[in-house]
């Protein structure tokens, strides 16, 4: 059984996939807090209890290919990887949305999984629990995160990328996921080979978690 936040359908508002009219599956728990967090009632709402089965079905219904299992954190639940491996089973594309500081290990590798891992920053308070061996584990098909709210993020990214052999694309994207001229000054001084995206479904519909 997944303990299940909600599953809703919207247009995907981060990273590669942008744009692209998504099913979402945001599963309950996660064992960071992040200082910034938007979605702070499903890291700790009892949520509702689904079967896999039933999970499957409400995916099928929303008739959408590109699925994204979200949180909280999807990996604090073990089920998350049976529910991959179903939803891979019937041609679906995956992404997960991820913290990385929890292992990646048992995530299926396939072209249509995408690993979307959010490396968190000093100014989440939270960065001290990345499992950095993560990074290894991620490939040309995936994407690695960096939320920023300040210069100190920053430098802590640009240390990141220095100190690792990075093959996923890299992206950054502002707190809040708004206000881009700083930030896009900084890469394009800097010049580094990221990309800085907006959060598209800020910019729709404002806070609401579930849109």
């Amino acid at each position: 059984m997944l303990k299940v936040h909600s599953i809703f359908k919207s247009i995907q508002g981060e990273g590669l996939l942008t744009g692209l009219p998504t099913v979402f599956v945001r599963l309950v728990g996660c064992p960071l807090r992040c200082k910034w967090c938007d979605t702070v009632d499903a890291r700790s709402s009892a949520g509702k209890k689904m079967s896999i089965d039933d999970v499957v079905k409400e995916i099928a219904d929303s008739k959408l290919r590109y699925v994204c299992i979200t949180g909280g954190e999807p990996l604090a639940q073990d089920e998350t990887i049976t529910l991959m491996n179903r939803l891979m089973d019937q041609g679906y594309f995956i992404q997960l949305e991820t913290s990385g500081a929890l292992n990646l290990e048992e995530v299926p590798c396939s072209e249509n999984v995408m690993i979307s891992m959010d490396i968190k920053c000093p100014s989440s308070g939270e960065h001290e629990k990345m499992d950095f061996s993560n990074i290894e584990l991620l490939s040309q098909f995936d994407q690695l995160k960096f939320v920023i709210a300040n210069n100190t993020d920053y430098e802590y990214a640009k240390k990141i990328m220095r100190d690792n052999e990075i093959n996923a694309s890299i992206i950054m994207t502002p707190v809040g996921g708004i206000d881009l001229k700083e930030l896009a000054e900084h890469v394009l001084k800097d010049r580094l080979q990221v990309r800085v995206m907006p959060q598209l479904h800020k910019l729709i519909w404002g806070d609401e978690s579930d849109r």
